[in-house]
């Protein structure tokens, strides 16, 4: 008689293979809420992104696009859901596309020496991949994105009339990936790593 014949109907039928041996480990991270290893970041409602937007576009309209950039920047809403996120990208995005060219690397060498300055471009750095997220996924559906229409405020959006989105689509990515070129050319490549692994998302 082999091994198996042996075995009780009750011992094969005893499938102890399906025991969760981490919840027996007292420093395994099913035992503890791993959230808490980061702070909670206070709610942010459509409402309080919009006003934020509008004093953004405010400022771009008066002539302060450092101001409207900075105030983009370090009004992340960290604590919003995806849907809050996507509005303060078309914010962020606004602003990047109102800067001419030749300004560009002035400005972030002076948002760069002040202090918090590298935290600044760091999140530039973030809205940057997720601009390209957004306008690549834009591009390749025939339909129009919903998360990229265009807004009644005076300045390009990532998607903007009506059989031109190949073109927006085109044009919204090469000026984000100015952008880029110059973010890294004043904060370094380490804006890319510390962008990459900050749990933090926009």
């Amino acid at each position: 008689m082999n091994i198996i014949q042996q075995q009780s109907d009750a011992t094969l039928n005893d499938n102890w293979r399906t025991i969760n041996i981490d919840a027996l480990d007292p420093e395994s991270s099913s035992n503890f809420d791993t959230s808490t290893l980061h702070p909670a970041f206070a709610p942010v409602s459509q409402n309080e992104i919009a006003s934020l937007g509008q004093q953004v576009r405010q400022l771009l309209r008066g002539g302060d696009a450092e101001g409207a950039l900075r105030g983009a920047l370090e009004g992340a809403p960290y604590g919003g859901d995806a849907g809050v996120k996507d509005l303060h990208l078309l914010t962020v995005t606004e602003v990047l596309q109102a800067i001419r060219a030749s300004e560009m690397t002035p400005m972030l060498q002076r948002i760069y020496k002040t202090e918090g300055g590298s935290d600044v471009l760091d999140v530039l750095m973030k809205y940057l991949y997720k601009g390209m997220g957004s306008s690549g996924s834009a591009r390749g559906s025939t339909g129009r994105n919903s998360s990229l229409t265009p807004q009644s405020t005076g300045f390009t959006q990532m998607s903007g009339r009506p059989g031109g989105a190949n073109e927006n689509s085109g044009s919204a990515m090469s000026v984000l990936l100015s952008w880029h070129e110059k973010v890294v050319d004043v904060a370094g490549l380490g804006c890319v790593g510390r962008c990459m692994t900050d749990w933090r998302k926009v």
